[in-house]
């Protein structure tokens, strides 16, 4: 899986590309806590290119939602898909994330 990173200000917008399944859920998580160390904690996910997560990718996602709320520091969604909004839905985790309709506007959310 590729991600995409782009700094906006004090705010990291990562974009990864492709489902997010069991093969890249690892690669995704260490990727995320990456940024994380050397960002400001300060963290989008703009998720447009990933058509669909497994149930190892929502794990991932949420482990990092998780360890960013511990530090006091935020991950938002934004450009969330139909599918990818229906499966969060079905697994109760859309309440979790903040969600925005693109990347201008979750950094926005930051000041």
């Amino acid at each position: 899986m590729q991600i995409q990173e782009q700094k906006q200000g004090a705010v990291t917008v990562l974009r990864p590309i492709g489902p997010l399944i069991a093969a890249d859920a690892a690669q995704f998580r260490q990727r995320m806590m990456e940024v994380r160390r050397v960002s400001l904690g300060r963290l989008v996910l703009d998720v447009s290119a990933v058509p669909y997560a497994d149930s190892r990718g929502l794990e991932a996602m949420l482990d990092v939602h998780d360890e960013l709320i511990k530090a006091g520091q935020s991950l938002k969604l934004c450009s969330v898909n139909d599918t990818l909004r229906e499966v969060l839905t079905l697994t109760e985790l859309y309440q979790q994330f903040e969600h925005f309709e693109d990347p201008g506007s979750a950094v926005r959310s930051f000041l």
